[in-house]
């Protein structure tokens, strides 16, 4: 099995990031990635190129790494397009301190903002449902987060819902510009 069928978290995709000499975090282009995917089906090609220039470097150190960066393309995009919506944004886990979890999402919403502004025109923006334009707006306020937080149960389950909240309005924006994928059965479809 190569590596581009492995499921990967934030701590594979941050190693590679530490490979090649860079201390950022993933969160940033996993949601530029998200909304790329979504409006403009980023090609294996350009992510490959766009995450290089961010790490400040030509190519990937070797295949492997190459392997693993369009794996994370592949898996994103399969996520999104999944009809069971199990796509989870790519974010520091439970080994992290609840205020670096905020942190990664903070990143990870601004990364989808950038690429929803430079992409989505008025005209398409006007296209979208109330309910995804509303989420994007949420999104919006979501970027502005204060991250210094305690590890508290309450903390954690407002960071859970904000999470949540996002992981949806990325399956939304995505399922909104890909009408049919995933096939989301529709509760109230008329039975044949």
């Amino acid at each position: 099995m190569s590596l581009i069928d492995e499921r990967q978290d934030f701590s594979d995709v941050a190693d590679v990031f530490l490979l090649h000499g860079s201390m950022q975090s993933p969160a940033f282009l996993d949601g530029r990635l998200c909304a790329l995917l979504a409006l403009r089906d980023v090609s294996a090609e350009a992510w490959l190129e766009e995450v290089c220039i961010s790490l400040g470097v030509e190519q990937p150190r070797d295949e492997a790494n190459a392997e693993r960066i369009l794996g994370w393309r592949k898996q994103t995009l399969e996520a999104l397009s999944a009809s069971d919506l199990n796509y989870a944004p790519l974010l520091p886990d439970e080994l992290f301190s609840l205020g670096e979890q905020a942190q990664g999402l903070k990143e990870w919403t601004l990364g989808f903002i950038e690429v929803v502004e430079e992409v989505a025109d008025n005209e398409l923006r006007e296209r979208w449902s109330q309910a995804l334009r509303e989420a994007i707006d949420d999104l919006e306020g979501l970027s502005r987060i204060d991250t210094d937080i305690d590890d508290s149960p309450e903390n954690e389950n407002d960071l859970f819902a904000l999470t949540e909240h996002a992981r949806m309005a990325a399956m939304l924006l995505y399922t909104e510009q890909h009408p049919g994928k995933p096939q989301v059965e529709q509760a109230d479809a008329p039975v044949h």
